[in-house]
């Protein structure tokens, strides 16, 4: 029998697998991050809030990252793996301001590694890959997951490390708990307020930053603000309202950084808000939502609500508009775009024909026609309703999709 190959050290190319293999594993990446994160939230409840939560995003990024690394370094030896690093690292500065050791991580580790080889085990038979090369694979993979293991340790050493009267660290394990969504540990928080000063307010105001942050942001901050700049979605939280001395304060801390304002809500509810602000955060990506140094949720709320829950968006257009279904495509988008128009500004025809650049007797003659698409449907309040939300969604949309 084939001598098995020796697992690599933490950190050297993984030699027993051949460079091909890595095209195999890598259209397999995007099921193995939604397997993983159903299977690590199953078996260890504890992290469900984190994958659900405001930090959502950047776990599946770190997932991602160390899936896509270990495939990348059996392509290319040589890969840069600073991201990943990086967003290991900051896992376990998690683990340690939620107050864990590292035994929950390393199993949730460990339980990837398993479902990654019962894919390759899949892959094996498929492509019938030699029993030799699927150990080789296997001794690699749990080498690599040493390797994740320790960097790591890293993250949470730094944090446990810090003295306990190391105001800042405080302050940030005090953020991370206010962000975990309800219901919140309340005398956790109520320790750590006393431990750093910080009073817990009746409101607060979070702030979505993109990143990279400048090193000054967190100088030009109020005392009492509290920070955590060095994620991939950087964030503040602002006791109360986001008052004129405050707005000044932050423009001026931010000094061009971008950044979204979310709601004013209780504590209890800061999850959401830090989770709206990114929203429109995206929606800025997208050119759906104006760019500007600093943009207010709460003047984008109809925008987020509409395109909150896309899938559901498509289903109401096509349940409203069913009527023009049979019409040429052309027509049809025509007449959508002066039925949105005339619904949305419940303008006379020469108006509406200014908005829309045609004729007011065009208008008038693409209303009779809605008018006898539609009939009835158009005078009732809750049908008009649910066609002006569903036009307003798909001329939001459209937009993003002109861009």
């Amino acid at each position: 029998m084939p001598a098995i190959a020796q697992p690599p050290s933490v950190g050297e190319p993984l030699d027993p697998l051949p460079r091909e293999f890595a095209e195999l594993m890598r259209p397999e990446i995007p099921g193995l991050i939604k397997e993983i994160g159903v299977e690590v939230q199953r078996t260890y409840p504890v992290y469900a809030h984190l994958f659900n939560g405001p930090h959502s995003d950047a776990i599946r990024q770190g997932v991602e990252q160390a899936l896509a690394a270990f495939v990348d370094r059996v392509a290319d030896p040589g890969t840069n793996s600073a991201l990943r690093d990086e967003l290991l690292r900051k896992f376990g500065r998690v683990e340690a301001y939620e107050g864990r050791d590292l035994d929950t991580l390393q199993g949730a580790y460990r339980l990837g590694a398993r479902i990654a080889l019962r894919r390759a085990k899949s892959i094996g038979r498929t492509y019938n890959l030699s029993p030799t090369l699927i150990l080789a694979f296997a001794d690699a993979l749990f080498a690599y997951v040493e390797e994740l293991e320790a960097l790591s340790r890293e993250g949470h050493a730094m944090v446990q490390g810090r003295a306990m009267s190391d105001t800042a660290a405080l302050r940030r394990q005090l953020l991370h708990l206010l962000l975990a969504g309800p219901p919140l540990p309340r005398t956790t928080i109520a320790e750590l307020c006393r431990e750093s000063s910080w009073e817990l307010p009746a409101e607060c105001t979070m702030v979505a930053l993109r990143a990279p942050v400048a090193e000054l942001v967190q100088a030009g901050l109020d005392r009492d603000v509290l920070a955590d700049l060095s994620l991939p979605q950087p964030h503040l939280l602002i006791p109360g309202p986001l008052t004129a001395e405050r707005l000044a304060m932050l423009e001026s801390a931010l000094a061009g950084t971008p950044a979204v304002v979310g709601l004013t809500v209780p504590p209890p509810q800061a999850a959401h808000s830090i989770r709206w602000a990114r929203r429109v955060l995206q929606l800025i990506d997208d050119g759906i939502v104006p760019d500007a140094p600093l943009v207010r949720c709460e003047e984008h709320l109809t925008t987020l609500w509409l395109l909150s829950d896309p899938a559901l968006t498509h289903h109401l257009a096509a349940r409203e508009l069913a009527p023009l279904d049979g019409l040429p495509g052309s027509r049809r988008d025509r007449l959508i775009e002066t039925l949105r128009v005339h619904v949305s500004t419940r303008a006379p025809a020469e108006q509406v024909g200014e908005l829309l650049g045609v004729h007011a007797q065009t208008v008038r003659y693409r209303l009779r026609n809605l008018d006898n698409h539609f009939g009835d449907r158009l005078l009732d309040p809750d049908h008009r309703f649910a066609l002006e939300a569903a036009l307003r969604a798909l001329h939001l949309r459209d937009k993003k999709r002109k861009d």
